[in-house]
């Protein structure tokens, strides 16, 4: 059994919906099959493993969304284990974390940007986990070197473009990040709060590292007279930029982005002077009572069939995985033009970013 618990960020009720593993195994399936694999292929893989046996007991898991449960229905298979489903962004549960003086909220905290679990490993927070045979011939950029993270695949920030909105009001349709500061965007541009969005704590950095903290903080001054609010939802600059509120959001530059442009006038657009990328972390908490069980999720996730399974789940292309051979889609990303960056500053750097960020933001930040 997996329980889904939707966390609302306003301090709202919380809703629970359990799913029987029985409802989900045509998903699952499906979603297996997609990926290039059957599900008796990566059964015989487990086995031949020796996936270890965690029947009667439970690993709570806090996610950046509730899309993957047909992966934890799956670990659930091969092992037993139930799993009980929290959904938060990265910012939230450092700070909830933090704010319980460190006491775990789940076992396994999986997805969101790396620079909340460098900030998490730095504090002290995660359990290490060195055990993880899978985790052998991933690049050392995407693990960290003591084992109190890894990468479960990599988010690139781009622009969401709503092209009835920028007709209807007139607007140009921006290519660069440069044409955003420019005064005829004024209130049309969407971006969440950067304390609570890997995403756009990630466009934030990749930013200073273009253009180096003196002008990058003025190209920020100049950004927040065209932002009428920040979001505290990830979600929203998707969200609110295809329903028309804003003619421009800065996004998760994904399939499920790309897949908009059928359905409505909407454009993905990668900015032409590089694109800020971030690794999505996964760690165990420190003393979670399954953490065991965690760590055992965590090479499972690592499997070229499981990283499979998250390419299709996330929408990612190839150059977005970060297991050798494992193809993701083809949405022609151009991983040249990816900004370089010094990955080691994105959890050291987190607090005085974010002090100078929330300066900047003012009474805008929700």
């Amino acid at each position: 059994m997996l329980i889904i618990t939707a966390c609302t960020t306003d301090g709202g009720a919380t809703e629970v919906v359990t799913t029987e593993a029985t409802t989900t195994e045509a998903a699952i399936t499906e979603a297996v099959t997609e990926a290039g694999d059957t599900e008796a292929a990566a059964t015989e893989e487990a086995t031949e493993a020796g996936a270890k046996n965690f029947e009667g007991r439970t690993m709570n898991v806090v996610a950046t969304s509730d899309s993957y449960v047909p992966l934890f229905e799956k670990f659930t298979q091969e092992t037993g284990a139930a799993v009980e489903f929290l959904s938060m962004s990265s910012g939230e549960v450092l700070s909830r974390v933090e704010a319980e003086g460190g006491e775990p909220m789940a076992d396994l905290w999986f997805g969101g940007g790396l620079d909340a679990f460098m900030s998490a490993k730095e504090k002290g927070l995660l359990e290490q986990t060195t055990d993880v045979p899978e985790a052998a011939d991933v690049p050392a950029e995407f693990k960290d070197p003591d084992g109190y993270w890894y990468s479960k695949g990599i988010t690139i920030v781009g622009l969401l473009v709503n092209n009835d909105v920028i007709e209807e009001r007139g607007l140009d349709v921006p290519t660069s990040w440069a044409d955003l500061t420019d005064p005829q965007y004024k209130d049309e541009l969407m971006m969440s709060n950067p304390a609570i969005s890997g995403t756009n704590y990630a466009f934030v950095k990749g930013i200073l590292e273009m253009m180096g903290e003196e002008e990058g903080w003025k190209y920020f001054e100049a950004l927040n007279e065209n932002i009428p609010y920040y979001s505290s939802r990830g979600s929203d600059p998707k969200n609110l930029t295809a329903e028309g509120e804003f003619a421009v959001g800065i996004i998760p530059a994904d399939k499920s982005a790309s897949d908009l442009s059928e359905e409505l006038n909407i454009s993905v657009v990668l900015p032409e002077e590089g694109i800020p990328w971030v690794p999505e972390g996964v760690a165990v908490f420190k003393g979670g009572q399954g953490s065991d069980i965690a760590q055992e999720f965590i090479n499972f996730m690592l499997r070229p069939d499981n990283q499979e399974m998250i390419a299709e789940i996330d929408g990612k292309d190839g150059s977005q995985m970060v297991k050798p051979g494992v193809d993701g889609f083809d949405l022609g990303v151009p991983s040249e033009r990816f900004v370089e960056q010094d990955l080691s500053t994105f959890g050291s750097m987190r607090e005085g970013i974010l002090e100078r960020f929330v300066e900047i933001m003012g009474d805008k930040a929700q």
